[in-house]
């Protein structure tokens, strides 16, 4: 079972998930409907990031699973060294 202090940091991950998944949603899903003229559209960055934060996100998303696995291998790859 999950602690309190657990569920909360849940709760709140699932909040800041939803969040940006609202913003995101409404920047490139809602907002080329809307007048460029409007209000709305000077809290929201021009439409090329929309395209460019989540790709730098899933590279770099891509370069730390590399990463942590090289690690992986490169210590188990010691300790099998070691034992022989």
């Amino acid at each position: 079972m999950a602690t309190g202090t657990d569920q909360v940091v849940g709760l709140g991950l699932v909040a800041v998930s939803l969040l940006i998944f609202t913003y995101y949603t409404v920047w490139v899903i809602l907002l080329p409907f809307i007048d460029s003229e409007h209000v709305i559209h000077k809290y929201f960055l021009p439409r090329a990031y929309a395209v460019v934060i989540p790709l730098a996100a899933g590279l770099l998303l891509l370069l730390f699973v590399g990463l942590f696995i090289t690690y992986v291998m490169l210590k188990n790859q010691k300790e099998t060294k070691k034992a022989q």
